[in-house]
């Protein structure tokens, strides 16, 4: 959906962002939530709808966000795999600074679920691996951005295993609370590329 959206508008980035990811980076500075949906219906193993719903989208890049702000303001519905969203409007959502103060820890909770991977299997937290491939994760993400990596990471609290399909792959993970020291930069634009990994897929946001 994001592929599609950016290549209205920036046809050149979208193929360089899809076949090579960013400027000799494998990892692409994107990311975005499932459709998230108010009111909708507890069922078990369902994904419910409702006529009240939200999608995020967000880029620490300052190209890549406003080609999606442009790509938005011309659209009229969505399409996120069979299913056809219609939009009823769209709002720019800028959050508030992290405070100017490096050394203290900040908390980031994701809204969905961060997929991690050691050895070609996904790691959930508890798992050994998890909290340095979190670690890996993140230095490469801020390496890409040009940013020191977090001094501190630490996993707070974790929701449970999820499973989904993505194109008939598997993803698993589990929703986070992370503590971060580091650079506020670093922090701020993780707020609009998420943790882990295939966030572009809509894991790892954070709220």
């Amino acid at each position: 959906m994001v592929y599609g959206l950016l290549e209205e508008v920036a046809p050149d980035l979208t193929r360089t962002l899809h076949d090579k990811g960013w400027q000799g980076h494998s990892l692409r500075p994107l990311g975005m939530t499932s459709p998230q949906f108010r009111g909708a219906p507890r069922k078990k193993g369902v994904y419910t709808t409702s006529r009240d719903g939200a999608i995020w989208l967000g880029s620490p890049v300052p190209q890549i966000a406003s080609a999606l702000i442009a790509a938005l303001a011309g659209r009229s519905d969505l399409v996120w795999g069979a299913a056809r969203l219609r939009i009823r409007g769209f709002e720019l959502d800028v959050a508030e600074p992290v405070a100017a103060d490096a050394g203290a820890l900040v908390e980031l909770e994701t809204r969905t679920p961060v997929v991690l991977k050691h050895e070609d299997r996904y790691v959930l937290p508890g798992d050994g691996p998890y909290l340095d491939r979190l670690r890996h994760n993140l230095a490469h993400k801020a390496d890409v951005l040009g940013l020191p990596a977090p001094r501190e990471v630490r996993v707070l609290e974790a929701g449970p295993r999820r499973r989904f399909s993505v194109r008939g792959a598997p993803r698993i993970g589990a929703q986070v609370r992370v503590g971060l020291v580091g650079d506020p930069r670093f922090v701020d634009a993780l707020r609009s590329w998420g943790l882990g990994l295939d966030t572009v897929q809509g894991f790892g946001w954070i709220r």
